[in-house]
C-alpha cells in the first residue's frame, strides 16, 4: 500500500491544535495567558474556514472554552507543549483512506529545556481520535521540518534531519529513503540550515517552514531578508540561489517567489526569525502571520496574488514566535479523502 502526503492546499477535513499549558516555554502566568490568547486567535481564524479540534491538558478545558468559544471542539489528553505541527501526526493517504505517520519525537533534538514524555504520544492519540491507523517511523522528525508539493518533492534541512540531536548515525540517503517511504515523495531538496533566530533557546534548529514553502507545484515561497544588518540577509541569498538552481520531482525548474521579511530585526536583544512563510492554508483561507509591521500588507498582497480564491486573514504572531514558532507550527491539517 502506497501512501502520499497531500499538499497543504488540498481540501481539509479539519485542523488539529494543542492548547498551551504550564511548561518551560511559557515561564510565567503572564506569558501563559498571552500564549493562550494568541493560540485562540489562530484557532478562531482557522475555524472560519474549517472545523478545529483543540487538544488540551487535564483540567484546562473550561479555560480553553472561555477563550475559544463554542465552535472549537475540545479533547483532553496529557500534553507537554503546544506545537501540534511537530508533535502531531503527518496525515497521508492511499487515495481511498487516511493514515497518520507517527514520527519519533524527542523535544526538537533533546533540547535541555524540553519535555516530551506526553508529546511523544500525541501523534498516536490524534490518529486514534481521527479513526485512522498510525504508521510508526524510527526517524526523529517534526511536521515543521518538511514541506511537500504533492507531486513528489519535499523540502528538508540538514541541521534538522541530519542533526546529531535527532538522528545520529543516519546518512542523508537513509533519511531520504525513510522520508520518501512515509510521504510518497521521490526527490528531496535540502537547505543547509534555517534562519538565525531558530537556533536560539526555544528554536527548532532549522525548521524549513519559516524559510521556504510550496505555494503550488513548481512554485516555492522563500523568506527574503533584505536588510544587510541581519545575519539572515546572507542566508536568504543562499536559499534563493539554491532554490532557483533546483528542479522539482517532475524535472521542472522552480519558480521562486521572494516574500520580504518584516522590517523589525531584533526583539528582546535577539535576532528575530519573524517570517511570513510560516502561514497556514485552510479551506478557502490563508491564515497569515502578522507583526504590526509595514511589510504585513506587502506579504498579504503577495498571498492574495498567489491565492486569489482564498481569503487572507492576518493574525498577530509575535507572541507565538517568542515561544519558538509561528502559525504553521501550531496547526496540523487532516486532509479530506
Amino acid at each position: 500500500m502506497t501512501y502520499r502526503m497531500p499538499p497543504e492546499w488540498a481540501p481539509h477535513e479539519r485542523t488539529w491544535m494543542a492548547w498551551p499549558g504550564p511548561n518551560p516555554t511559557f515561564t510565567t502566568e503572564e506569558e501563559l495567558a498571552e500564549a493562550r490568547a494568541a493560540w485562540a486567535s489562530v484557532a478562531r481564524a482557522v475555524r472560519r474556514f474549517e472545523p478545529v479540534t483543540m487538544v488540551h491538558g487535564p483540567g484546562q478545558g473550561e479555560g480553553a472554552r472561555a477563550l475559544l468559544g463554542p465552535e472549537v471542539d475540545l479533547v483532553e489528553r496529557d500534553l507537554d507543549d503546544a506545537w501540534m505541527r511537530d508533535i502531531g501526526p503527518t496525515f497521508v493517504t492511499d487515495g481511498s483512506q487516511l493514515a497518520a505517520v507517527d514520527w519519533t519525537f524527542n523535544g526538537w533534538g533533546a533540547q535541555e529545556w524540553a519535555r516530551w514524555e506526553h508529546d511523544s504520544k500525541i501523534a498516536r492519540h490524534v490518529a486514534d481520535l481521527a479513526g485512522v491507523p498510525a504508521l510508526s517511523s524510527a526517524l526523529v522528525n517534526e511536521g515543521g521540518a518538511i514541506h511537500v508539493d504533492g507531486e513528489g518533492t519535499v523540502l528538508l534541512t540538514e541541521t534538522v534531519q541530519l542533526g546529531a540531536g535527532r538522528n545520529p548515525g543516519w546518512t542523508r540517503e537513509q533519511v531520504e529513503a525513510e522520508i520518501h517511504a512515509r510521504l510518497g515523495t521521490t526527490k528531496a531538496i535540502w537547505l543547509p540550515h534555517g534562519l538565525t533566530g531558530d537556533y536560539g533557546v526555544y528554536g527548532t534548529q532549522g525548521h524549513v517552514d519559516i524559510v521556504a514553502a510550496f505555494a503550488r507545484p513548481g512554485t516555492v515561497l522563500v523568506h527574503s531578508q533584505r536588510d544587510p544588518a541581519h545575519p539572515d540577509h546572507a542566508r536568504s541569498q543562499e536559499y534563493l540561489a539554491l532554490l532557483r538552481a533546483e528542479t522539482d520531482a517532475k524535472g521542472r525548474p522552480l519558480e521562486v517567489v521572494e516574500v520580504p521579511a518584516p522590517q523589525v530585526l531584533e526583539a528582546d536583544g535577539h535576532w528575530v526569525d519573524y517570517s511570513y512563510i510560516n502561514h497556514y492554508l485552510c479551506n478557502g483561507g490563508v491564515v497569515l502571520c502578522a507583526f504590526d509591521d509595514p511589510h504585513d500588507e506587502v506579504a498579504a498582497g503577495i498571498f492574495r496574488g498567489l491565492f486569489p480564491e482564498r481569503t487572507v486573514t492576518p493574525v498577530d504572531a509575535r507572541t507565538i514566535f517568542a515561544g519558538g514558532g509561528g502559525i504553521h507550527c501550531v496547526t496540523q491539517q487532516q486532509p479530506k479523502v
